[in-house]
């Protein structure tokens, strides 16, 4: 009984810590805060593992929204045309290049990466 009690004292400890650090840094995330916390989390032998599962039993863990970009719309109007090089051998290098368009940055600042590379040794041999 007593060491549930004292795992109980633990935690209400420890949701008070992330509580008072959340207060200053409301979208503060778990990893930040157990870098904080970590000395004191040291005394009550509690090491990240355990610090998470309690933030996630008392819901303090933030979700984090994945930025997500939208690169490609295949529904338009114009010609999509085939796959030429899909079942073609490579032989030799320099025999078919093949290019592919990378989105770089965030919204504010938007780039494209264009990459023409051979398909045959897999070296960059333009952008």
């Amino acid at each position: 009984m007593k060491r549930r009690a004292k795992r109980q004292q633990n935690a209400q400890q420890v949701v008070d810590w992330v509580a008072e650090l959340r207060m200053i840094h409301p979208k503060m995330g778990g990893k930040k805060l157990y870098f904080l916390l970590k000395e004191k989390l040291e005394n009550l032998r509690i090491g990240r593992d355990k610090f998470f599962d309690f933030l996630r039993a008392n819901h303090l863990l933030i979700i984090s929204k994945r930025s997500y970009h939208k690169t490609t719309n295949s529904y338009h109007r114009f010609k999509k045309h085939k796959n030429l090089i899909k079942d073609y051998q490579y032989k030799k290098p320099n025999n078919v290049w093949v290019s592919d368009i990378t989105y770089l940055g965030n919204r504010e600042n938007p780039a494209y990466l264009s990459l023409i590379t051979d398909a045959y040794s897999k070296k960059i041999v333009g952008f």
